[in-house]
């Protein structure tokens, strides 16, 4: 058991390494661009499922509470698996599919940011996310795995493919990248400022 414990160790410090050598102009692009949307009076709008849907929350309460400045305003924020009965209606009466692409619809404007997570990058219900986000004229990120699946076939503004297969390594690196995106936005929102 300490030898598999080890190992799983091992493979997140590696692929930690491999987002440190290879991936720092891609992070650093998606805090420009969250950057630009937030002094444009934009959104964040994320979703995933089931762990990136998780993920997504968890980012999006880090911009809207604070991750390291009590005190700060609040970022606007909002992730698209917290409201079950939207979600139930709409899988219910349009097709899971259809769950974020018909919340993006409804809130989505050109002055927004859209994060769509998908570990394999095929996720059916997180590629029509990302076509609805596109007729929004939104901006576009997506968070996906080493191929990217069909995600990396679409035009969006900015694909970040972790260099992973296995799924908890890629949901790790992308919680990596939350908190250091969440890190910076907060800094270079606020630094500057002082709050009680």
């Amino acid at each position: 058991m300490e030898e598999r414990i080890k190992r799983e160790l091992t493979e997140a410090s590696l692929l930690t390494n491999a987002l440190l050598n290879n991936h720092i102009a891609d992070i650093r692009r998606t805090i420009e661009i969250i950057l630009q949307v937030y002094n444009n009076k934009g959104r964040v709008i994320m979703f995933g499922n089931g762990g990136s849907a998780a993920d997504a929350q968890h980012i999006v309460a880090e911009l809207v509470n604070y991750l390291y400045m009590p005190g700060r305003p609040m970022l606007d924020a909002i992730s698209l698996t917290v409201n079950t009965s939207v979600l139930t209606a709409i899988g219910n009466d349009i097709g899971y599919e259809n769950i974020f692409a018909k919340q993006i619809e409804s809130l989505a404007t050109e002055k927004d940011v859209i994060i769509a997570i998908s570990t394999s990058g095929n996720s059916p219900n997180v590629l029509k996310g990302i076509e609805a986000a596109k007729k929004a004229h939104a901006k576009v990120i997506g968070w996906t795995g080493k191929t990217g699946g069909k995600m990396a076939e679409v035009d969006i503004d900015l694909l970040i493919k972790v260099p992973s297969t296995d799924v908890a390594r890629i949901q790790e690196a992308h919680m990596k990248i939350g908190h250091i995106i969440c890190s910076l936005v907060e800094k270079e929102l606020f630094l500057e400022k002082r709050f009680k």
